[in-house]
């Protein structure tokens, strides 16, 4: 039997976007078909958002994103401020960017591998990409601490994020995260389904032994504070990587604006990569002509782009960052809506 040093031996390296000018080729693509083309154009609206002086950038994030190697093309969108806000499945935020920030690292792995015996080593696969498990009980037992040290009340996703930003700040080993970046230049992130990640197993802990007075988390308090980025805002635009739960979020906000008596237009762009069916009806799938019948997307600017992310995802961020025009848009920094 392998040992765990004999699986964990090489680990995930993160793209740089600012290494490889894909402007030409992305731009090559306009004259191709099928998904070639939808990606030039998705491109093409991500340009224009970052132009359109009033409009604010949501950034939704779903799927093994970070764990395969994307985690610093979202470093450098916030750096570069080509986003306002982000919204993310827990896995992303906590068990993948945290945990490295914390100085944990992903494994090239392989899809053809006894699963049982990784169980038994405690190694925990994505695909073809390995986990140390141990070290997510630490990722999971720091969010505890973290939980331990704050006031025992109700926390939306975003404060809590707030608070490990500023732990990575203060204990971090490695200072490209995702999370520690957004605390660092005001970007509020949201995970609206927070306890389905790694952290949720630092919240019982906490709560299991704090059962009379523990730090919890509040998701309709998520709505509300994403909801009054949206009335702030007013014009925005979705850049959407995967479905499922941050997908539907963002767009909501433009309904429970309306649900407030708030009136403020559907999302005036939207970009979508991902590789599910619209066929079985669920949201991970659905079109964004679809999300139009609902009255949170306009229309005019709107692609969908059938690709798998780690494809598609530097080639339009790329695309953006080195045409520039980030370099003149003002920063938004919505977490200073929140601050007392």
């Amino acid at each position: 039997m392998k040992t765990k040093q004999d699986y964990l031996k090489e680990t995930i390296k993160h793209i740089d976007i600012k290494k490889y000018n894909v402007v030409d080729l992305v731009d090559s693509f306009k004259d191709m078909a099928f998904q070639a083309r939808n990606l030039y154009q998705a491109a093409e609206y991500y340009e224009m958002m970052i132009k359109d002086k009033s409009c604010s950038i949501i950034l939704c994030l779903a799927g093994s994103l970070f764990s395969a190697g994307l985690k610093n093309v979202v470093v450098d969108m916030i750096r570069s401020n080509m986003v306002d806000v982000i919204v993310s499945t827990g896995a992303i935020m906590v068990d993948q960017d945290f945990f490295e920030g914390l100085g944990f690292k992903h494994y090239k792995g392989s899809k053809f591998v006894d699963d049982n015996e990784l169980r038994e080593l405690m190694i925990d696969r994505i695909y073809d990409t390995y986990i140390d498990e141990e070290n997510l009980r630490e990722c999971d037992m720091t969010v505890a601490k973290i939980c331990d040290s704050l006031d025992k009340r109700p926390y939306s996703s975003r404060e809590f994020i707030w608070y490990m930003g500023e732990y990575l700040s203060k204990f971090g080993k490695n200072k490209d995260s995702v999370v520690l970046t957004a605390y660092e230049n005001n970007v509020p992130i949201f995970v609206p389904a927070f306890s389905d990640s790694s952290a949720g197993f630092g919240f019982v802990h906490h709560q299991w032994n704090n059962p009379d007075s523990n730090a919890s988390m509040d998701s309709a308090k998520d709505f509300l504070e994403l909801t009054k980025i949206k009335l702030e805002a007013y014009e925005t635009g979705l850049f959407m990587v995967g479905g499922g739960v941050p997908k539907n979020f963002a767009q909501d906000v433009v309904v429970a604006a309306d649900i407030l008596g708030k009136e403020v237009p559907m999302h005036k762009y939207a970009i979508q990569i991902t590789v599910a069916d619209e066929r079985d009806g669920a949201l991970s799938g659905s079109t964004l002509k679809e999300a139009s019948s609902w009255g949170k997307v306009d229309m005019t600017y709107e692609q969908m782009v059938f690709a798998e992310a780690t494809i598609a995802m530097p080639l339009i961020a790329g695309y953006a960052y080195h045409k520039g025009n980030w370099k003149n848009r003002e920063k938004r920094e919505f977490s200073k809506l929140f601050q007392k």
